[in-house]
């Protein structure tokens, strides 16, 4: 199995770009195309997180990712450590 996935959210996010079509096809080699569903307990979970975090604006998306990292029971692989931080105390 490999460990390595991303949630749809950060897919979509991810292709949102600039990327171009090799950097696209050497991610998804890496992950090998293993996309997580995000679902009812994913959207429940972001809205939870989002409304316990202060409901701060522009973090809409850093919950729906930190909330399919929490159902998996994955750990979050990210540069931006600071924009999930808040996330910390309500796992």
């Amino acid at each position: 199995m490999n460990p390595l996935a991303a949630s749809a959210v950060v897919w979509s996010e991810f292709l949102n770009g600039p990327v171009n079509a090799v950097e696209i096809a050497r991610v998804e080699a890496v992950i090998q195309s293993n996309i997580v569903v995000f679902g009812k307990a994913e959207a429940v979970r972001a809205a939870d997180l989002f409304n316990r975090t202060g409901r701060r604006r522009g973090s809409r998306f850093d919950c729906l990712i930190a909330a399919s990292a929490i159902v998996a029971g994955a750990e979050l692989a990210t540069i931006n450590q600071a924009d999930f931080k808040p996330f910390i105390p309500t796992v």
